[in-house]
Parts: structure tokens; C-alpha cells; sequence
């Protein structure tokens, strides 16, 4: 408990506690300013929205007292059918009869194809690549144009000064007048230009009761890949049904009708189109109403545009009234505002654009949610991104009825701009207060950071006085009681200082270790010799002799030993990094243990997983070998040295454990440091021991920027060796 307690109190008094707490007393003033700033957005937009949708309801009020503006659509089917019914867009510019389809390019995306489902007769199995037609219809409130893009394979044109017009390509328009009447129109030519219109009183091959007709104006061209046809069908002439037939001759000496492909079958008025075209009446009562504030949409049952008003560049919203987005701040505070922090502001904030790009401008079909819940009688407004995602709008869309039946909708929008505005120019405010704050609280901080340089510079000044140039220690470092990072700082740099001044006692103390290691091989030597001199028998001298060799031979082992720290570490310079396995390097060792132990077993474990690292695996083997001779040494009899290898947070994690004896208390890490051995004399051989083989590991494992520890088994049965290295993904060059 009282452990808990003094690291709690430590973290509370830390450094960083201290800082974060002050920063923190900044931080909650820009927050909660923040979360004000979006939440009076949030305000502003419900309130947008209501206005808006009011404005929506007078629109629908306006339309709903006039139901004779809605007589068509009354009459509309309740379900479309795709290709049959028939919409005219409204015009933006004049469409001239000459042949040409640059007037068309900006309605080409409502172009409608006709193939395989509108065959209406085949004598032959049709194919959709040699014979079908693309067509656009729009309005301009005088007069219904049709662009038909012909794709024929096998274009007939009419013979020259022939009364016949059916055997050849041609094209007959079938329509219902205002009064409701059915009639037809063929439609052919014997070369580009102008086409021939007829009107067919009874059957197209009644040549009797075919009559050339100035009523539409047409232009049949020639293209490569068939034809194009533009018409002008003026609108007294249009009532409520259309279709568009064309009848394709593919023989030319028979000139039999091959193919029918119509939008609708002409047969009788039940079976023509339903064409819808834009309404002028009700575009004039929303120009009326609209003062210019925001988009107005009248759409039918099927979502389909009877008219528009009004433009979402000057749709800025009910709040542009009420703000001065370009009014100058005036004085020197204006001059700081408007030269220094507003082009720092708007690197953060965004600027309401100049220009709105809007992908639904020129559309026919409105086909957004809010217009689905409308058209079933729900009021519902909805919020969308322009294509570029630069602009918000929003549209409010409210159910135009005749009587108890819903037979269109209108759709209010408006931009966000003027919300945005305010927005900005609250952020502004707020900025400038916070960078009044933020500067204070730097003074703050600076107050607060010139007292703990104070007292690193005086840990500095105490730590260099505690050391003479030489690196003896001349004084021991007095810890700080305080419980913050530096008081750690403190004590930390008081204890290196204590294992410096140890590291020294043990330098001038390792003369006697050697001394020790040294004495007993010059001891044989010495007296071998002194012996050798005395005996005349040869196999007496050889017996000295093969002494004093050995004696020989453990000096330059002690030798070797002492200097294979230190060329290994000038080695490291010359190193070359490569990329190898260390799974296949481990057990390729442990299978060279097998046979340089033979009466040892050893037990490998590896976990699955890719183990391929950056270094010199020849020092890895080095290492291991250091590792498992020291295992094998203090093992337990009749027990097997276990090699444990996984992968723990991107490192591979070797373990070589072997039972045994424990480490004596408090030395852990120690046996890693240079010559230091606990070895008990039954683990004593002929074989000298100068504590290097740890330590040489070590030297290893700090070269592939990883670590060793040594510490006892949990189980209090033996002593676990642990190395961690880095595997490729994680090193660094």
C-alpha cells in the first residue's frame, strides 16, 4: 500500500503532471469556445431549415390554389414507363433545325437509347449493334424539338420523284393534339437537308391521303454511322401523347420495311407515350413568388421538372442579410486583424466560395430524398455536399396537392454561405482571445521552465564537481528529496556515481584477480622446469615437460580470453550487416550443441512466425555458444538445457535455461559486467574463468541494438539467459 501510494504521489508531482495541468487551463477555454462556435452552426442550420421549409409551404399554398396549372399531371399514369413516357427538359438556348448536334451537347446526359425492347416488328433476328437510336426531347414553351441519333447499318434513303415515302428509312410521328386527336406525321427525305413531312390521313401506303405538311419543320443528315434527325413540333400542335416509329429498309431492290424500332406502339392513342413537357404557367408563378434568395423546384408524381426559378449563386442563405463579410476592421487593431492574423485564420478556416458547382443544375429528374417524401405527402428537407464538397445545401422539399391527391412537389434550397460567414467571423473571435490567453500562458511557462533550468543547472554543476578530468570520483552526489522527474534525475545520477566510484575499486583490484588466474599456470611452469633440471629419465621429462606445455597453454587462454572482448568490439567496425533467418540460425547452432555435447540433451522450442533480422549472424552463433556453455556448465545432471525463441512486440526473444543452481541474491545483471564469475569450487575446473563470457554476449547483443538479463527461473529451479533482438522491420540504420 505504502509502495502505491509513493509512485501515486511521485506521478502527481512529476514534471509532466504540472505541465499538462497548465496546459490544460489553456486547452478548456478553446474547447469549450470550439464546441460553442459549432453548436450555434447546428442552431443557425435548424433555423435555416424551418425558415426554408415555411418558404416551401407558401410556394406549395400558392400552387395548391391554382389546380388548373396541374391538369396534366392529374391525368399521369401512376408508374412510368421507362422509354414510353416521354420528357421534354427545358431549354437554356435557342436549338436551330439544321442538322448540327453541337445545340444538344449540354442535354446529352438525358438522352434516352432505344434497342431489343422497343422492336415492334422484325422480320429478321435483330441486332441491337446495327440498328438503334438515341433521343432527347426539350421545350422552350413555343416549340417541342426531338434530336433522333440514328445508329443504321444499312441507311436507304427516298427515291427520286417517287410518290411512295414508306419504301425507304423514314420516320412517323404519332401524336395526340390538344383536343385529343390522333394523327401522324411521316417523316423522310432523298438527300441531307431538309426533311419531307407528310401527314398521313389514312395508312402510309394510301399515297391518296398523304399530304405534304409545313406544320413540323424537320432535317434528316446523313452521318457515317446512319443518320440524325431533328424536329420542331410546335407546341399547340402536342397533347398529351407521342411516340417517335422508325421504320428501317435494309433491301434496296425490294425496299421492304426489315425493322420497327418505336418509343411507344403507334398503333392507337391507348398505346402512345405519355410526354410530359416543362410547364411556363407555373414557372411564371414561381419567378413571381421568388425573390431571389433562393432555387425553387416544381417536379410531377414521377420527379420529373415542370419548372425552376431562381439560381443557388445568389441562394446564400436567410443570414447573408445580416453579416458584412467584407466589411474592413478600421484602426490599428483593424490593420493587425486584416493584414497579420486573417491570412493566418483562413490557412484553418474555410472561405465560403465564390462560385457554387452544383451537379444539379441542369437536371430533369430530381430524384433526392426529400423529393420522395414529398411525393408521398411528408414535408422533409435534407442536406448534400456539391460535387467539389465545397458548399453545403440545403433543400426543403413540401407535397403540392389537388385536392387529396398529391400530383407534384416543391423544392426550396439554398446554400449554407451566409451560415459559414457567421461562423468565421465567430471563430475569428474567438482565435483573438485564445491568442491573448496563449501568450499569457507562454509567460506562464517561461516563468515555470526558467526554475527547472535553475535546478538542472545546478544537477549539471554538482555532477561535474563529483568527477576529476582523470574520472576519479572526488565526491558523492547529494540525492534531491523532491519526488518530480529531476529529484529522479537526482538520485539516479547520486547512484551512477557510487557504481563509478565501485567500477574504480574494481580496476585497481583486478591486478589480483589475474595475479590469481596467473599464478597457479606460472606455478606449474616454474616448477616443471625446476624439476626438469634434476631427472635423467626421459620418460620423467617428458611428464615436466607435457606440465609445463599445459601451463603454457592455460596462460595463453587467459591471455586470449582477456583480449576477446576487445577484438570482438574493434571487429564491430569492420561488420557488414546482412538479412538472415534467426530461427534457421538458432537451430542450426543447437544442432552443433548436439554433437560438441554429446552427453547433454537440449530442448528447442520456436513459435511460428518470420524471424528474418538485419546483422551478423556469425555473432549471433557467438553469442548463443556463450549462453549454452554457461548453461551446460552449471546444468543440473540428467537434465536438458531448454532454448526458448518467439517474437514479443516486434523483438525475438531468446531464452536459454538450463536447472541448476540459483544466482546469488542481488547480483542479477551484475554477471554481465567484465570479469565477474560466481563459480563455487565443484564448478571449478583446470579450465580458467575470467567472467568474460557473459559479458562478450552482452557486447553481442548491444551491437544488433538489442539487450540480456540473467535472472532466476520462476520456478526457483535454475537460471534463465534472455537476449532480445530486433528483427529487420524494427531496426534502424
Amino acid at each position: 500500500m505504502k509502495a502505491v501510494t509513493e509512485k501515486v504521489w511521485r506521478w502527481i508531482s512529476g514534471i509532466r503532471t504540472k505541465v499538462v495541468l497548465l496546459s490544460g487551463l489553456l486547452l478548456l477555454l478553446p474547447f469549450i469556445g470550439y464546441n460553442y462556435v459549432w453548436e450555434l452552426e447546428n442552431v443557425l442550420r435548424q433555423g435555416q431549415e424551418q425558415t426554408l421549409m415555411g418558404s416551401a409551404r407558401a410556394f406549395s399554398m400558392a400552387l395548391n390554389q391554382q389546380p388548373e396549372l396541374f391538369e396534366r399531371q392529374q391525368k399521369t399514369k401512376p408508374r412510368l414507363e421507362e422509354g414510353k413516357d416521354l420528357y421534354a427538359v427545358a431549354l437554356e438556348s435557342p436549338i436551330d433545325i439544321d442538322g448540327s448536334t453541337l445545340d444538344w451537347e449540354r442535354y446529352k446526359k438525358h438522352r434516352v437509347n432505344y434497342a431489343d425492347a422497343h422492336v415492334i416488328f422484325s422480320r429478321s433476328p435483330y441486332q441491337s449493334n446495327e440498328l438503334n437510336f438515341d433521343l432527347i426531347m426539350a421545350s422552350d414553351g413555343d416549340d417541342l424539338y426531338a434530336l433522333i441519333d440514328v445508329i443504321d447499318k444499312s441507311p436507304i434513303l427516298r427515291r427520286e420523284n417517287t410518290a411512295r415515302i414508306d419504301r425507304n428509312d423514314h420516320l412517323v410521328v404519332t401524336l395526340t393534339t390538344q383536343q385529343g386527336e390522333l394523327k401522324r406525321y411521316g417523316v423522310t427525305t432523298t438527300k441531307s437537308g431538309n426533311a419531307d413531312i407528310y401527314l398521313i390521313e389514312n395508312t402510309i401506303e394510301d399515297i391518296e391521303h398523304n399530304f405534304p405538311s409545313e406544320a413540323i419543320r424537320g432535317w434528316w443528315q446523313e452521318t457515317a454511322q446512319g443518320y440524325v434527325i431533328e424536329l420542331a413540333i410546335p407546341d399547340w400542335l402536342v397533347g398529351e401523347k407521342l411516340s417517335f416509329a422508325y421504320y428501317d429498309v435494309t433491301n434496296p431492290y425490294n425496299r421492304d420495311v426489315e425493322t420497327i424500332l418505336a418509343t411507344s406502339n403507334p398503333r392507337s392513342a391507348e398505346t402512345l407515350g405519355t410526354l410530359l413537357v416543362p410547364s411556363p404557367d407555373i414557372e411564371r408563378v414561381l419567378q413571381r413568388m421568388n425573390d431571389g434568395s433562393s432555387r425553387v423546384w416544381v417536379v410531377d408524381q414521377h420527379g420529373r421538372v415542370l419548372a425552376k426559378a431562381g439560381d443557388l449563386q445568389s441562394a446564400n442563405g436567410v443570414w447573408e442579410t445580416t453579416i458584412k463579410y467584407h466589411e474592413e476592421p478600421t484602426g490599428v487593431m483593424g490593420w493587425i486583424q486584416n493584414n497579420i492574423l486573417n491570412p493566418f485564420y483562413y490557412r484553418l478556416l474555410e472561405r465560403p466560395p465564390e462560385k457554387i458547382i452544383d451537379a444539379m443544375h441542369n437536371a430533369a429528374v430530381f430524384r433526392g430524398v426529400e423529393v420522395q417524401q414529398a411525393l408521398i405527402g411528408r414535408p422533409y428537407a435534407n442536406w448534400r455536399l456539391t460535387p467539389d464538397e465545397s458548399t453545403t445545401i440545403l433543400s426543403a422539399a413540401y407535397p403540392v396537392r389537388v385536392g387529396s391527391n398529391v400530383v407534384g412537389a416543391v423544392v426550396v434550397e439554398e446554400t449554407t454561405k451566409g451560415i459559414k460567414t457567421l461562423r468565421n467571423k465567430a471563430l475569428e473571435q474567438l482565435f483573438n482571445v485564445l491568442l491573448a490567453v496563449i501568450c499569457t500562458g507562454v509567460v506562464v511557462l517561461l516563468l515555470f521552465g526558467s526554475h527547472i533550468s535553475r535546478r538542472v543547472r545546478k544537477l549539471r554543476d554538482d555532477a561535474e564537481s563529483a568527477i576529476d578530468p582523470q574520472g576519479r570520483v572526488l565526491r558523492q552526489l547529494e540525492p534531491a528529496t523532491s519526488k518530480d522527474e529531476i529529484g529522479d534525475l537526482s538520485r539516479t545520477l547520486s547512484t551512477m556515481v557510487t557504481r563509478l566510484s565501485d567500477y574504480n575499486a574494481y580496476l585497481e583490484k583486478m591486478s589480483s584477480s589475474l595475479s590469481h588466474e596467473l599464478r597457479t599456470p606460472v606455478a606449474v611452469v616454474r616448477s616443471s622446469l625446476e624439476n626438469l633440471a634434476f631427472v635423467t629419465k626421459e620418460d620423467d621429462q617428458l611428464r615436466y615437460i607435457e606440465r609445463a606445455q599445459e601451463g603454457v597453454t592455460r596462460l595463453a587462454t587467459i591471455l586470449s580470453s582477456m583480449t576477446e572482448a576487445t577484438r570482438l568490439e574493434q571487429s564491430f567496425e569492420h561488420a557488414e550487416h546482412t538479412e538472415f533467418p534467426l530461427d534457421k540460425v538458432v537451430s542450426g547452432c543447437v544442432q552443433g550443441y548436439e554433437y560438441a555435447y554429446p552427453e547433454q540433451g537440449f530442448t528447442l522450442h520456436i513459435k511460428d512466425g518470420n524471424y528474418q533480422m538485419s546483422g551478423v549472424p556469425e555473432y549471433i552463433a557467438q553469442l548463443l555458444d556463450k549462453l549454452v556453455a554457461n548453461a551446460v556448465e552449471f546444468h543440473q545432471q540428467d537434465t536438458n538445457v531448454e532454448i526458448y525463441m518467439l517474437i514479443h512486440d516486434n523483438l525475438a526473444r531468446i531464452t536459454v535455461s538450463n536447472i541448476g543452481p540459483q544466482l546469488p541474491e542481488n547480483m542479477g545483471n551484475q554477471l554481465l559486467g567484465s570479469m565477474v564469475s560466481v563459480r563455487e569450487e565443484k564448478h571449478k575446473s583446470d579450465k580458467p574463468h575470467l567472467g568474460l563470457g557473459l559479458y562478450v554476449a552482452r557486447l553481442v547483443a548491444e551491437f544488433h541494438q538489442g539487450r540480456l538479463s540473467i535472472t532466476n527461473r520462476p520456478d526457483g529451479k535454475g537460471v534463465n539467459v534472455t537476449v532480445w533482438l530486433p528483427l529487420a522491420s524494427t531496426q534502424t540504420s
